[in-house]
């Protein structure tokens, strides 16, 4: 097993709880952070846009004519009105708001106001809606609010991350299933949740042999974010012999502050924590198969039946972990929850929350890779 230099750690229930902690997490982490608004195949033509919502932002995405994105608020500047609903998507060459009939191209100019002669020209001149950075990476679409002052996508995924989880090809995988969930519990809970593996036996109730297996996890600390690989059992002498953890491992990624990345070899499962309040999540599941090869790959419909197969099986694993973040949600005023104990072994959420930390006091998560990176350990 590999461990990073990080040791076990405390962590008080208030940044979960805390209304203050929030709105600090919300104006200067997750406003300058990246994260993703949806697949690449979602708006494949021009004009075609999807919407990203929440920690009270909305966002439009729109596809360009030259195949380039451009993202702007989804606010209209005339007086505050949402241009367009979240639940709709399709192809638009302009957005009207549905208050006064303002209307803005798909970069987010102002090209048309009902009545323009009774305001003042200084007021509409070059107006236009504040713009989002928009960029695509492994098929999806990631947005951050710092627009112009966003760092690059690449440097935010970091070139260990770029190299590990792009071998997967998550751009020529296809999206089969996206599952919503509304959650009474704090985003950052479930993020922990999804970061370890020492849960596995007593929620999933897996095989010993399972659990034996996990007990060999590789855990990396790259920068803000990490990444783990859990031997599958069945493999375990291939992935001794060849190291090869993409063929057999399950590769989880973490890319600050919320998108989390579970990888088999044939299927890949993002597990998204929307911020909705202090309290509540919009919780996002995406389910990633590989599509054919060619219009006659013959092994193709094998894979897909038992893709299938295992994402049932998968579906029913999330529901469980649902289930005990309800149960984390529920205890939330309790004056019987104070703190969070973490192992050794749960080092990526200690690295987790000192990186939001620092980042709440005012830094940036890039400066976590200006820091010494823990040294990786070999453990028995």
């Amino acid at each position: 097993m590999t461990l990073p230099g990080v040791s076990g750690s405390t962590l008080s229930a208030e940044v979960y709880r805390d209304g203050e902690r929030y709105e600090a997490e919300r104006t200067r982490v997750l406003r300058n952070a990246w994260m993703i608004a949806g697949r690449s195949e979602e708006i494949g033509g021009e004009g075609d846009w999807l919407i990203y919502e929440g920690h009270g932002e909305t966002v439009v995405v729109v596809r360009q004519a030259d195949g380039a994105l451009a993202a702007f608020h989804n606010v209209c500047q005339h007086r505050g009105a949402r241009l367009t609903r979240g639940e709709t998507s399709g192809c638009n060459r302009r957005f009207t708001c549905p208050w006064h009939g303002w209307v803005y191209d798909t970069t987010g100019d102002l090209v048309g106001v009902p009545e323009r002669e009774d305001f003042d020209p200084v007021h509409l001149d070059g107006l236009r809606i504040p713009s989002v950075a928009a960029d695509e990476w492994g098929g999806w679409i990631w947005i951050n609010l710092a627009g112009d002052d966003a760092p690059s996508l690449l440097d935010w995924i970091g070139p260990e991350i770029v190299e590990d989880l792009g071998r997967f090809r998550m751009e020529d995988m296809e999206l089969v299933d996206k599952l919503v969930y509304d959650l009474r519990v704090n985003y950052k809970a479930i993020v922990d949740g999804f970061n370890e593996v020492y849960h596995v036996t007593e929620l999933h109730h897996v095989d010993p042999e399972f659990t034996r297996s996990a007990r060999d996890t590789a855990f990396h600390i790259s920068g803000p974010n990490s990444m783990m690989f859990v031997p599958r059992q069945q493999h375990r002498d291939a992935l001794a012999e060849t190291g090869d953890h993409h063929q057999f491992s399950i590769c989880h990624y973490v890319v600050f502050p919320n998108a989390v990345f579970n990888n088999n070899p044939d299927q890949i499962q993002l597990f998204q924590p929307v911020p909705a309040a202090v309290d509540r999540t919009r919780f996002i599941c995406w389910e990633l198969m590989y599509r054919p090869e060619g219009g006659d790959d013959a092994d193709y419909p094998a894979y897909r039946e038992a893709a299938d197969v295992r994402w049932k099986r998968l579906r029913e694993v999330v529901e469980e972990d649902l289930f005990v973040f309800a149960e984390v949600g529920a205890t939330r005023d309790s004056m019987g929850y104070t703190q969070n104990i973490f192992s050794t072994r749960e080092c990526k959420p200690t690295r987790y929350h000192q990186t939001m930390e620092h980042c709440v006091r005012g830094g940036s998560a890039m400066d976590m890779w200006d820091e010494t990176s823990p040294t990786d350990r070999e453990t028995e």
